[in-house]
Order: structure tokens, then C-alpha cells, then sequence
């Protein structure tokens, strides 16, 4: 992952870490989702994004996003390397295999440095 890449991961993993640990469930898990399109082209920060999901989704008490989260972990493991539907956010509510737009501030970004 590109250093560049990287830090815009690690700025929406650590925003979202911390709102979570404040219990605003609902903007760690859209900086979440913005992490997850950062990094689902790459192994273990599309995994990571997911297991922080599935802790959201715990917490929440949401059986579908613990479920869905699950399979994922194993799917960004397994297939990651394969395929990853470009823009997906990563969430258990939304298709596991629909490409989305992706926002347009982190267009450019994933232009220049992400594997799509």
C-alpha cells in the first residue's frame, strides 16, 4: 500500500476507532466504511476494516452485520487478492458484490495509488 494510501487509511481507522470508544457508533462506522474503500484492494486493511466493523456490529447488538461481517473477514482474506467490487463500503446491509461510487474526495486518491 502506498505511503499516501496508507495514512488516508490509518486517519479514517484512528477517527473511527476513537468515535467508537466515545459509543458514536454511527460516525465510527461510516469512517469505516471510508476505510474499507481505501484499502479493500489490499489483504489485511480490507480485513482489518472488516473485524472493526464486526466489533460496531457487536456492540450494536446486530446480528445481521456480526454475521455478515464474519463471512467477510474470511472473504478479504481468501479473495482479496482476486477481486473486490470497486467503492463497495463493506457493510453487512449493503450487496457483498455491488461496485458503488466511490466519494469524490477519495477519487483521486485511489486514481494514483490503489490497485483498481
Amino acid at each position: 500500500m502506498h505511503p499516501a494510501l496508507r495514512q488516508a487509511y490509518d486517519r479514517e481507522l484512528t477517527a473511527a476507532l476513537m468515535q467508537s470508544l466515545a459509543d458514536q457508533l454511527d460516525p465510527a462506522f461510516a469512517h469505516l466504511e471510508r476505510a474499507h474503500i481505501l484499502g479493500q484492494s489490499f489483504t489485511l486493511p480490507h480485513a482489518r476494516a472488516h473485524w472493526e466493523m464486526l466489533k460496531i456490529g457487536w456492540k450494536r447488538g446486530d446480528v445481521v452485520e456480526i454475521i455478515g461481517q464474519i463471512l467477510r473477514i474470511f472473504g478479504s482474506l481468501l479473495f482479496t487478492w482476486v477481486w473486490v467490487p470497486v467503492g463497495n463500503t463493506g457493510g453487512a446491509h449493503v450487496p457483498p458484490f455491488k461496485s458503488m461510487p466511490i466519494p469524490e474526495d477519495l477519487q483521486e486518491l485511489l486514481k494514483q495509488y490503489g490497485r483498481h
